[in-house]
This record gives C-alpha cells, sequence and structure tokens, in this order.
C-alpha cells in the first residue's frame, strides 16, 4: 500500500499566517507544513485540505483516480473547493465499515475527543492507521496485530501512542508518523530529537512511503541521565522522553513534608504534571527496584535528593562523623546503586542537578554535597547509553 502525505501540518498549516513565533519564522522550504490529508494508493483521499490537487500534483502524483474522500475533523472548517473530478467528501460514523472498488477496506476508528479516526486494509493485507489532530482511539481492544503505519498527533497526544502500545497495535516494527504539526513544535532538529525518543519521526510535505516496510528508529536507550540545573526543565524532559510509554513508575526521592507548605506546592505541581495512567512510589530504595526484571519503566527524580537522604544517613554533614567511617559508607552506597543501575534490565530515565559550576559554598558541608553529587553524576553517566544536559529548558546531548 502507497501512502503520499500531501500536508503533515496542523488544520492552519504551518507557519500560521502572520504569527512571529520561532517555530513559524523558521518554517520555510521544506520545514513548510500545509495542513494534513493523504493518499492512499491515488484512490483514497483523507481530509480534504486547501491546494490538495496541486500538492499532489507537486509529489508526482493525480486525484483523478481517486474514488473516495473521508474527512477526520469534526467540522467543515474553512471552504475548500472541490477539485473537478473528485467525489463528495463524507465522514463516516464511529464503527462503520466501507469497502471500495479497488478492495480497499476502510473502518471508522472511534476516538477520544470530535472527529474520526480511519483504519484502512489493502486488498493485500497491509493495514494503516490515521488519528486527527489532538485525538487518541477510545475504547481500544487488544490488537490482533499491529498496524504498518500510525499516523497521528504524537506531540499533542503521546498518551494515545502509549495506549497503541499497550494494545500492541504499535511494535517495534511500526512506522509512527508525527502528523498536524503546527508552530507547538520546536524549530530545527529539536522535533526530530523529541519524536525519536517517542518512536515516531516526521516526514516533510509530498514523501510517499510503503505502509508495512520496515523504517528503522533509534531504539529507545535503556539507561538516560538527565542533568540540568534548577527550574532547568529537566524533570519535564525526563517525563517526556517517557510520556509514550504504556506504563511508567515514577520513583520520588524527595518524601513528603508536610510541615512545609512550599514543598507541598512543589510536589502537587509534579504529580498534575504526570500523565494519569502513571503510578507513583516514594523511596530511596532504589537498588531493589533497578534489580527487578520485567515491570513498568522507571522514571526516577532525583538522584540529588537520593544522595541527600544517603548522606543523612552516613552523618556526612558532620566533619568527625564523615572521618570515622562516613565517607566509606557512602561511596560504599554510591557503589551500590551504580552496579545496580549498570545491570539492571529496565528502562529507566534518572534526573540529577548538575551542580559545582557557580559560587562555591561557603560551609565544608555544602562543599562535600557539592563534591558528592559531582561523583555521584559521573559514575551513573558512565554506565548510561544516553546522557542529556538541560539548560534554559534547551536540551543538549551530551552521549547517546
Amino acid at each position: 500500500m502507497e501512502l503520499t502525505l500531501l500536508g503533515t501540518g496542523g488544520p492552519e498549516g504551518l507557519p500560521l499566517p502572520g504569527c512571529p513565533c520561532a517555530a513559524c519564522a523558521v518554517a520555510v522550504g521544506e520545514r513548510a507544513r500545509a495542513a494534513t490529508s493523504l493518499l492512499v494508493d491515488g484512490v483514497l483521499l483523507l481530509d480534504l485540505t486547501p491546494g490538495v490537487a496541486l500538492a499532489a500534483a507537486r509529489s508526482g502524483h493525480s486525484l483523478a483516480g481517486a474514488r473516495q474522500v473521508l474527512l477526520s475533523h469534526p467540522h467543515d472548517g474553512p471552504a475548500v473547493e472541490i477539485p473537478a473530478g473528485l467525489p463528495a467528501p463524507a465522514r463516516l460514523p464511529a464503527g462503520q465499515e466501507m469497502t471500495l472498488p479497488t478492495r480497499h477496506r476502510i473502518r471508522s476508528v472511534p476516538v477520544d475527543a470530535p472527529g474520526a479516526g480511519y483504519e484502512v486494509v489493502a486488498p493485500t493485507g497491509e493495514r494503516l492507521l490515521y488519528l486527527p489532530p489532538e485525538c487518541g482511539p477510545a475504547g481500544l481492544a487488544e490488537a490482533e496485530r499491529p498496524y504498518g503505519t500510525v499516523l497521528l498527533d504524537v506531540v499533542a497526544r503521546p498518551d494515545a501512542l502509549a495506549r497503541l502500545r499497550a494494545a500492541g497495535a504499535v511494535t517495534g516494527t511500526t512506522d509512527v508518523i508525527a502528523v498536524h504539526l503546527d508552530h507547538a513544535v520546536h524549530p530545527g532538529p529539536e522535533t526530530r530529537r523529541r519524536l525519536a525518543a517517542l518512536g515516531a519521526r516526521a516526514v516533510p510535505d509530498g514523501t510517499t512511503l510503503t505502509v508495512g516496510d520496515f523504517h528503522e528508529v533509534p531504539d529507545l536507550p535503556r539507561r538516560t541521565l538527565v542533568l540540568g540545573g534548577a527550574r532547568s526543565g529537566k524533570s519535564a524532559e525526563a517525563e517526556r522522553r517517557l510520556s509514550a510509554f504504556p506504563e511508567v513508575l515514577y520513583v520520588a526521592t524527595g518524601g513528603t513534608r508536610d510541615e512545609d507548605p512550599e514543598w507541598a506546592r512543589r510536589v502537587a505541581l509534579h504529580r498534575e504534571r504526570r500523565p494519569g495512567g502513571w503510578q507513583t512510589l516514594e523511596t530511596c530504595d532504589l537498588v531493589p527496584l533497578l534489580g527487578r526484571d520485567g515491570g513498568p519503566a522507571l522514571l526516577v527524580d532525583c538522584l540529588s535528593l537520593w544522595l541527600t537522604h544517603a548522606m543523612d544517613e552516613v552523618g556526612a554533614w558532620s566533619d568527625a562523623s564523615w572521618a570515622d567511617g562516613g565517607e566509606r559508607e557512602l561511596r560504599r552506597r554510591v557503589e551500590e546503586l551504580t552496579a545496580a543501575w549498570r545491570a539492571t534490565r529496565r528502562t529507566v530515565v534518572a534526573v540529577s542537578n548538575e551542580v559545582g559550576s557557580g559560587v562555591v559554598p561557603a560551609t565544608a558541608s555544602g562543599r562535600r554535597f557539592r563534591d558528592e553529587l559531582g561523583r555521584l553524576n559521573a559514575m551513573v553517566a558512565g554506565e548510561s547509553e544516553h546522557v542529556l544536559l538541560v539548560v534554559a529548558g534547551q536540551t543538549l546531548t551530551l552521549r547517546g
């Protein structure tokens, strides 16, 4: 089954007319995107958009053979002239099926927001799934077999991709294409990096794909360390990297501080940002979690609070206790954690603070924490496939 993406942008395209934002400013040439529209084997057009006939011609195709036009959006949008000879567009109610004279089978897939998704099955059996903007599947049952290609709003709805993975509809052989891209995407290579972390990719308008052909997407690393300063965006980056996973265990090492309202507000904001299906465990006992085979992916936030807890337990803040075995015990615990990180078979993302780049702490205990955190970060980074540094909300890849 041949699939041509006549457009890959949001309903208004990219750039948006008159918008001065950074994403729109750089959306020129191949980075410009018309509203998403798909041509399947030259016989089925999914979504009728302005200039679709010209877009087809630019990609080396014609709409002359189109036998059906289906709309996914819940409304007609701006008036669009129907090219001569093209059938009048229609919508299939959820669950309804139709078969074209070419023996392509189409089923309307229920979605969790206004609109209609479509499953298309070629006469030769290849399958694709197309979802409208900001929509995920609704009432999804376990899939008999995965789709060859899935096209959805990955940027706005990574949870929809997680749902498809949980049902077996998306596996490592599924080509996941991000569509409906608008100016919420980050300019330049940042979008490619973020999509790759979710197991997806974007392609330019006019690209023709063969459904069922395997397209290699970078493997999701087993161990990722995300470093950054205060309010740099490091926790949000870590959460984003696991946002398309069907199951995640969020390991909070900070605990609760009932007497500290400001800390409680911080914790509440973190919880509100996480997907509703994630589980949360408050513990600093990381070694057993890393050693357990199977289970959901882990997000550890953060190693610096784990170190604070370990230094509390060994008396590291007292010079006398530090000299009388505290230093030796802390190093043992750090080595034990690093060994468990190296040996883990689970997908895990850990967050840690990057300190020591500014003012030297005024106290011996402050300098001790700075030094020990630097050592911990270096040891964990040395055993990680992927290491990221987040600065002012911008993510730099240090390894991987």
